[in-house]
């Protein structure tokens, strides 16, 4: 890694980590739009993850969430770890849009489920959290006979307000942000670089190029490889 890259990461104080589903990869989940991802092989997986779906066949969503979405056996890798790392120092949040939970169990601190979490499962009749173990075995609440659900943000639902909120105010207050694992298309997720602080700077860690609206700087390489060689001072 070369010393000024490091230098980056020593002299911030406020670094957001912007990251997708190409940081789980390396955890073994698959990312839902690359070649083989979820939405190439199944055309109709955004349907199935919508909202109208939900509500008009609940066993089938169920069994399309349970099917394709749970990856129990996943662990945190390295980057998911030296983030937790940085936010552990105080010196860092993390946004991701990834559902998975991972960032939960590398103990990340100052963490914003852009999208939800698939591991917060709740009853929508009463509101009572359930584990995530009794969802994967009926999707029918036990006390009350209401459907559970995780909560993610399905197609033709909104962002939760307090998730917005938080990602701007952390993205206003940056001095470094990062983009780690996703090509920055997906709306409104992508649109929070226009809320940068215009003094920040920005990096994308990405095997591909990307495309973005913002002058930022492209590291073509290996996130794993990346994140495994920086050091957290």
């Amino acid at each position: 890694m070369a010393v000024e890259e490091q230098s980056l990461f020593d002299n911030a104080q406020h670094i957001v980590f912007l990251t997708g589903a190409g940081v789980s990869t390396a955890s073994g989940i698959p990312d839902f739009r690359s070649q083989n991802g979820l939405y190439k092989q199944n055309k109709n997986a955004e349907y199935y993850l919508s909202h109208r779906y939900f509500e008009s066949d609940p066993e089938g969503f169920y069994e399309f969430c349970k099917k394709n979405l749970y990856f129990p056996d996943a662990k945190p890798n390295v980057i998911h770890q030296k983030q937790a790392a940085f936010t552990k120092e105080g010196r860092a949040t993390v946004i991701t849009q990834n559902i998975d939970n991972l960032y939960e169990e590398a103990g990340t601190e100052n963490l914003i489920d852009f999208h939800g979490n698939l591991y917060n499962v709740y009853c929508e009749k009463c509101g009572e959290t359930v584990p995530v173990a009794e969802y994967l075995q009926s999707r029918i609440h036990s006390k009350d006979g209401g459907n559970l659900r995780p909560d993610i943000v399905l197609y033709d639902e909104g962002i939760k307000q307090d998730n917005i909120s938080r990602s701007l105010n952390a993205m206003a207050n940056a001095d470094l942000v990062v983009i780690v694992g996703t090509s920055m298309k997906v709306y409104p997720f992508a649109g929070l670089l226009q809320y940068a602080n215009p003094n920040a700077q920005i990096v994308a860690i990405n095997q591909q190029t990307l495309d973005l609206p913002v002058k930022f700087t492209m590291i073509q390489t290996d996130a794993t490889k990346y994140f495994a060689d920086l050091e957290v001072k």
